[in-house]
């Protein structure tokens, strides 16, 4: 079999190395990212990872601002004469007139072993929930939110000391294995249709997700943390003042939720409602990161002092 020509759908970093994986195997006639957005405090307008490298490599590049009636975009995907698209994290929606383009359709890969964690942010709230083990998948794309057959997939232990951001590198290593794999076979895979009563979801964070529940066990408090440390990253209230967090960790400790329990070399020792947490590093807004400790020195925070409760509204 001739190998397939391929277009790319993929924006973020995290895309970056199943570009490549792809490209070093097969034609890639065409690559999609997201358009580029102001960044930083000047607002300069700078393209998406996935852009920046594919006109780097000299690679037809498109950036539209939608797919949806975009008679344009859809006539240059055919002009392109892909026979499968691949999209990695994209970020948009696509349409059923688009997907029917490529003879082989769209493939996704997708960071979690579906059908569970459907949605935006798998990665974050596997860790946020507490699992051991994720993986990756990759799936015909039809027109739901992942809910296409699965055409291969591969399970991924998760390291007990790995965020967010750890587990992002192995499962962007992994979709670039797993793709190659799908597409050196594509149309001879057999699609397994996902069982829908396992469905379960990932939507996408929100700053509140990062928002410490004192009133949940240690582990909880570990997992939510190790789940944001990309973004919206572990935030914490003292007396109103709003403070990010790092370098959590369980120990062993009893007293009022959000009560500290020791200030020493190790950081801050805060109970939870079962168990307590190591704080290593606090930062206060609009200031630099700081040991725990020194933080607290300067705060007049000690034994006895209490971080402010906050609990999510009700639904």
């Amino acid at each position: 079999m001739t190998p397939p020509r391929v277009a790319f759908f993929g924006s973020p970093a995290f895309a970056l190395p199943v570009l490549a994986a792809i490209q070093a195997q097969f034609e890639v006639v065409l690559v999609v990212a997201q358009p580029d957005k102001p960044v930083g405090r000047g607002l300069k307008l700078t393209p998406p990872p996935v852009a920046a490298r594919a006109a780097e490599l000299g690679l037809p590049l498109a950036q539209p601002k939608k797919l949806r009636g975009n008679a344009s975009f859809e006539a240059l995907l055919r002009e392109s004469v892909a026979d499968v698209a691949v999209t990695c994290a994209y970020g948009k929606i696509l349409p059923a007139s688009l997907l029917e383009v490529p003879r082989f359709g769209f493939l996704n890969t997708h960071t979690s072993l579906l059908p569970a964690y459907r949605g935006a942010a798998p990665i974050q709230w596997a860790l946020i929930r507490g699992e051991t083990v994720t993986g990756t998948t990759v799936m015909q794309t039809d027109e739901g939110m992942d809910t296409g057959p699965v055409l291969l997939q591969e399970a991924l232990p998760i390291a007990p000391q790995w965020t967010s951001l750890d587990l992002a590198d192995a499962l962007s290593a992994q979709a670039a294995r797993l793709i190659v794999t799908a597409l050196s076979e594509v149309g001879h895979l057999s699609p397994t249709p996902q069982d829908e009563a396992l469905a379960t979801h990932a939507p996408m964070l929100t700053k509140e997700d990062g928002f410490v529940r004192w009133g949940e066990g240690a582990a909880q408090i570990v997992n939510r943390s190790r789940g944001v440390a990309a973004w919206p990253q572990t935030t914490a209230f003292l007396g109103g003042a709003r403070l990010k967090l790092s370098g959590l960790s369980r120990a062993e400790g009893q007293g009022q939720p959000g009560e500290v329990l020791a200030v020493s070399e190790e950081g801050l020792l805060v109970a939870a409602q079962t168990g307590a947490v190591w704080i290593q590093t606090v930062q206060p807004e609009a200031r630099k990161a700081q040991p725990a400790q020194l933080w607290a020195q300067a705060a007049g925070v000690s034994r006895g002092s209490r971080f402010d409760l906050w609990q999510p509204a009700a639904d």
